[in-house]
């Protein structure tokens, strides 16, 4: 169940207000679910992405730290609507990844569902675990610790 007062989906320019982050780094392109401790964002991946024109050109393959950025900025924003409170002046910054891993290739065409879990919230560190999944198998999964400040 979404915070009070927040109605999903989240489209681009609520996220835009939520985060800092604007094109070509603004790696979410929807909030589809939100509850106490999950969020699910979704990413379409196009051809058009500038990374791919270096990365690599005749087999284009989404960088991993990328997607591990869409999954931070996924839980950027579950983190910024639990603090409930004017958002504006907030940020949230990687501190520590723990057990990255990247099972499958990120393509043109796919579609990234990004699941976050907070596991701790509501201090000054929180610590997130999430999944990036295309059409249901792992493609990236990790845990990392982040703080919010302004």
């Amino acid at each position: 169940m979404a915070p009070e007062g927040v109605r999903l989906p989240l489209g681009i320019e609520e996220i835009q207000r939520l985060l800092p982050h604007r094109y070509p780094f603004l790696l979410i392109d929807r909030i589809v679910d939100l509850g106490e401790t999950d969020c699910v964002a979704l990413k379409n991946v196009t051809i058009n992405e500038p990374f791919f024109v270096g990365h690599f050109p005749e087999h284009p393959i989404m960088p991993g730290v990328l997607i591990l950025e869409a999954m931070a900025q996924t839980s950027a924003v579950q983190a910024l609507l639990a603090a409930g409170r004017d958002r504006s002046d907030l940020r949230l910054y990687l501190v520590a990844l723990e057990r990255a891993r990247f099972r499958k290739p990120v393509v043109p065409g796919d579609q990234l569902r990004i699941h976050s879990t907070m596991l701790r919230g509501q201090s000054r560190i929180w610590k997130f675990r999430s999944q990036a999944t295309v059409e249901g198998q792992v493609a990236a999964e990790a845990e990392y610790l982040a703080t919010i400040q302004p």
